[in-house]
């Protein structure tokens, strides 16, 4: 069939395989450039699909030789319709893995349950033996407690009071004012719940009573902090509360496990999670623009690259004073935010295009489900129906 973008708000549903192949190759070339000894050699990645923890896989994998195991919760093909980005682009990294001799499975289901966790294990045991790197990269919108079966859900709300400032309808082009209401306690509790830091204290634990974690092995999950007029709706919100709760799972796994256990402070990139934030896409196009014109940009696979080789087994960790890593330093060097900052009260809809690179906003997004890239042709008739090659 033939596949075009069919954009529902901050969602895209539909996805190209071909294109989806695209950006996953796009982002090999990168990793294999930056190819160096040492590092992860078996790494089991939660949340492999898309945004970072796709491109920490494929760093780990062309940028290291490791082999991978990935978790994710992706839609395949379904009576004819396309399957979700994610889907393909683990169909893509899988046959480029294969291509390139390396080991790399995946599975599909829920990864907040005991039965994929168990699955995860049967597969580490029987093919790897042990890993030496966890990656937790899990970004939902609900879970489902393995144990008492209850479902939280979480929600992005600013904490305390109601919360207004300037936001971008991507769709429309249009910078305009949103307010947005404070969260109750429960649905404060409830974000933490689903994007605290609970699921990957239960995923270390299993692989350590299960005896699959390497001596010295590393583990790292995902924060982000941004700049303070983001700060009431992410870092100071319900988001930031439940990356909280991550960071003091960091500290608990360390010591729980003899393992080394780091959240990873990472730069505003388009992710489907990002897209869904008040007010971070009109910051991250005034971003790119400035970022862009300093030379210092970075997308998903380059910030990954730069953990793995610099930060994780660079030995240079440059941990911050709450022990994270930074790799969003080169966001927050003050002249940068200064750039940003000066731009911000200056925008409105009609110099968007010029104060900012919305257009390579667009351009990112779009190319997350497989749209936009160079080289592929959209008007081809493709098969959409495209099985994972390890099975899945």
């Amino acid at each position: 069939m033939i596949v075009q973008p069919r954009i529902r708000g901050f969602v895209c549903i539909t996805a190209h395989p071909v294109g989806c192949e695209a950006k996953v190759r796009q982002e090999i070339e990168v990793a294999k450039a930056a190819k160096q000894d040492g590092g992860p050699k078996k790494v089991l990645v939660i949340g492999a699909s898309t945004g970072y923890g796709l491109s920490t896989r494929i760093a780990a994998a062309f940028g290291h030789d490791a082999a991978t195991l990935g978790v994710f919760f992706e839609r395949p093909s379904q009576k004819g319709k396309p399957a979700s980005a994610g889907w393909y682009n683990s169909v893509a990294f899988e046959k480029a893995a294969h291509e390139a001799g390396l080991y790399a499975k995946s599975i599909n289901g829920d990864a907040f349950s005991h039965e994929i966790k168990a699955r995860a294990i049967e597969m580490i045991k029987e093919d790897l033996g042990q890993v030496d790197l966890v990656v937790y990269s899990l970004a939902s919108p609900r879970r489902t407690d393995p144990d008492t079966g209850e479902t939280y859900k979480s929600c992005l709300k600013p904490i305390g009071q109601t919360f207004t400032n300037r936001t971008l309808d991507t769709d429309k082009g249009e910078v305009s004012e949103v307010s947005i209401e404070p969260a109750d306690e429960e649905e404060i509790t409830q974000t933490v719940k689903v994007m605290g830091g609970e699921d990957w204290e239960l995923w270390m634990k299993a692989l350590s009573d299960a005896g699959v974690l390497a001596p010295g092995v590393k583990s790292v999950a995902y924060s982000y902090i941004g700049p303070e007029l983001t700060w009431p709706v992410y870092t100071n919100g319900t988001i930031g509360g439940a990356k909280k709760d991550v960071e003091r799972a960091a500290a608990a796994i360390s010591e729980a496990y003899g393992c080394e256990a780091y959240v990873s402070v990472n730069k505003a990139v388009v992710t489907q999670a990002s897209s869904a934030i008040p007010v971070v896409p009109l910051y991250i196009s005034i971003l790119f623009k400035v970022m862009k014109e300093k030379g210092n940009h970075e997308g998903c696979i380059e910030q990954m690259v730069r953990l793995l080789n610099d930060r994780l087994y660079g030995g240079d960790l440059q941990l911050d004073e709450a022990k994270r890593i930074r790799v969003d330093d080169w966001e927050m060097e003050p002249d940068i935010q200064a750039a940003v900052a000066k731009v911000w009260p200056e925008i409105t809809s009609e110099n968007l295009n010029a104060l900012s690179d919305f257009s390579g906003y667009q351009q990112d997004f779009l190319e997350l489900f497989g749209f936009g890239l160079p080289g592929v042709d959209y008007e081809a008739d493709v098969e959409v129906d495209l099985p994972l090659p390890s099975g899945g």
